[in-house]
């Protein structure tokens, strides 16, 4: 069995903890009420608006006028985030983080020690809640894609077990959307053939989905709609790459949106690299549009590196300038490292100096942010880089 465990509105439930006077009000995280940017998180009393992460704040604010905004504090995030993988390892050294507030975990080899999957499940939600005042969800299933769908199912504050000979008796009554990858644009073209739940799915020839979706798309659908998904759970350290992915709940057309969502993502997956001591050569960027088209572009760095400024510049110099953003909505975009190494083994260069001056750099605004959040500091280049976009990107 695996669990996976999912915090709740987890930026804004943060915001809430340290400030109580918060409680029951509507609270957005993310971009200013005077900026282009874009929701991070919301509370659950914010989502009754409408408002969900990755909405465009003016959207956001349009929908739920007297909202609290609030800036991104994301390396205070990432503490209580340590603080919640702290206690995962308790009970299992098996933890594949998907990003600060959702993890998945198998505690197979753990459970002569502390009980069943689903005792374990319990105990973390316990001990989440106890040590850092925080509410999780929580799923237990046999795969990954069971264990995530059932930590969405009961928020917040969840618990639900899917057992092993119940996997359809779960599945079939649910409606397509819930299957991974099936957005508007998908649910639309399933329910053009008479599909509406994952049971019709399910029960679809996969030689109709191949005529909708093409083979690759249609074979995923097929094995998720009959719970079945192999992949197993591989931690930071066994890891062959470290990403970051954003699925929008709502088509992206806005360039400046997307743009702003990479920057974040090349940031996340930068700090994950230093907090990790690894150094990634080989970038890839990951654009999905509305019609499920999925490309993918790579560069790889003259030197492998963990530098924030580093990495986003080569998004923009190497990879945003072969991807045209504005052609049709986006529906997923990410940006992972992989080809990593413990040691960042590099011949010495005329721009060593600047290299290490990054370093220093990067070092010195990770302190600082873990000091004093997330927008104590930032980058004048980072800055510079949004306003900048490529010629094929025009707003």
């Amino acid at each position: 069995m695996i669990i996976h465990v999912d915090m709740d509105a987890f930026y804004a439930s943060v915001e809430e903890r340290d400030r109580p006077e918060l409680v029951g009000k509507p609270v957005i995280v993310g971009g200013s009420r005077e900026g282009r940017g874009v929701v991070s998180a919301a509370n659950y009393v914010a989502r009754k608006y409408g408002v969900h992460s990755a909405l465009p704040m003016v959207t956001a604010l349009r929908f739920c006028p007297r909202a609290i905004v609030l800036p991104v504090r994301m390396d205070h995030y990432a503490a209580i985030s340590r603080q919640i993988r702290e206690i995962f390892h308790r009970y299992t050294p098996l933890v594949e983080p998907l990003s600060l507030d959702e993890a998945f975990l198998d505690p197979r080899g753990s459970e002569k020690l502390f009980g069943s999957a689903s005792e374990i499940g319990r105990k973390i939600q316990h001990d989440i809640r106890d040590e850092t005042q925080l509410v999780a969800s929580i799923g237990v299933a046999p795969n990954k894609f069971l264990a995530k769908i059932a930590s969405d199912f009961d928020k917040p504050n969840g618990f639900v077990e899917v057992p092993a000979d119940c996997i359809q008796d779960f599945l079939d009554p649910l409606p397509v959307k819930r299957i991974w990858g099936v957005g508007k644009r998908a649910e639309e073209m399933l329910a053009k053939i008479g599909v509406t739940t994952v049971e019709r799915l399910r029960k679809t020839p996969l030689a109709s989905l191949r005529q909708c979706f093409g083979d690759s798309t249609a074979n995923h659908l097929h094995e998720l709609a009959h719970g079945r998904d192999t992949r197993s759970v591989v931690p930071d350290r066994e890891a062959k790459s470290i990403s970051h992915e954003t699925t929008f709940p709502i088509d992206v057309t806005d360039v400046e949106v997307l743009r702003s969502c990479l920057l974040s993502l090349t940031e996340q997956v930068a700090r994950r690299l230093r907090r990790h001591k690894l150094y990634g050569r080989t970038i890839n960027l990951k654009v999905r549009y509305n019609d499920f088209r999925t490309i993918s572009r790579a560069y790889s760095l003259p030197n492998p590196s963990h530098s924030t400024s580093e990495i986003w510049g080569a998004v923009s110099e190497h990879l945003l300038t072969r991807v045209d953003l504005a052609v049709q909505p986006v529906r997923l975009i990410g940006i992972g490292l992989s080809s990593l190494a413990k040691n960042r083994e590099r011949q010495k260069t005329l721009f060593d100096d600047h290299s290490e001056r990054d370093g220093e750099i990067d070092s010195a605004t990770d302190a600082i942010k873990e000091k004093f959040g997330g927008i104590a500091i930032q980058r004048g280049s980072m800055f510079s880089a949004k306003q900048k976009p490529s010629a094929n990107q025009k707003r």
